[in-house]
């Protein structure tokens, strides 16, 4: 089986995270456990909570900038995000969907995933898991989330 960060994240975040009514968190020695059990690597296991930890620990860049500025992406970043992942983080942008910082986290995090196949549907899923983690941010995190499964149930047809 060759699960990748991505994999271990998905399934933390579908069986930890989403229907979560405010329920605590099992501890990590639980959850470690578990996904071992389902069969995720420890080395896949332990890279995913290290992902996870990045989503808290990372600074906050200004969040002020001028009215018409622009990102622009460094050659690293666009070898990872392609012309259709940059166009969908700049229209999330442009919906007031996504801060600049809150922007900068999910570019921060997609880079931090190593998978070599990264695509739009993984930048909405790390989108999702970006928004869902920042305070304040339910509104945003709501829309990516409709979309994220409108999309899927529109690929099932």
């Amino acid at each position: 089986m060759k699960e990748n960060v991505f994999d271990v994240l998905m399934y933390l975040f579908e069986n930890y995270y989403m229907d979560d009514d405010g329920a605590v968190t099992p501890d990590r020695d639980i959850v470690q456990q578990e996904l071992s059990q389902a069969g995720f690597p420890a080395l896949q296991i332990d890279r995913a909570f290290q992902w996870m930890e990045g989503l808290s620990g990372e600074e906050n860049p200004p969040s002020m900038q001028a009215e018409r500025s622009m990102r622009l992406f460094a050659s690293h970043e666009m070898d990872r995000l392609d012309t259709t992942c940059r166009g969908f983080i700049l229209f999330l942008e442009q919906m007031g969907v996504l801060t600049p910082a809150s922007r900068e986290l999910a570019i921060d995090r997609a880079m931090a995933l190593e998978s070599e196949d990264f695509d739009l549907d993984q930048l909405k899923w790390v989108i999702l898991m970006v928004l869902f983690n920042q305070p304040g941010q339910e509104a945003a995190y709501t829309w990516v989330e409709d979309l994220v499964f409108d999309d899927t149930v529109n690929c099932l047809h």
